[in-house]
């Protein structure tokens, strides 16, 4: 698995698990703890994507709108 789609995977497991886990009701000092360390999930993630390194080859102005 590349590295970038590695915190991808658990960030939306995380959301997958508290949206059930919300839904199921279970005790909510778990799900507030859940909420609270979702930021940093997302932030983990977030830097993990953006310093990947991949190369992309095209460009914004050849592939901004593909109809054509």
């Amino acid at each position: 698995m590349k590295s970038f789609l590695f915190p991808v995977a658990i960030s939306t497991a995380f959301l997958l698990v508290f949206v059930t886990s919300v839904f199921a009701g279970l005790h909510p000092a778990i799900v507030m703890f859940m909420f609270g360390i979702s930021p940093a999930i997302v932030i983990w993630m977030v830097i993990k994507v953006l310093k990947t390194d991949v190369e992309v080859k095209d460009t914004f102005e050849e592939k901004w709108y593909e109809d054509r």
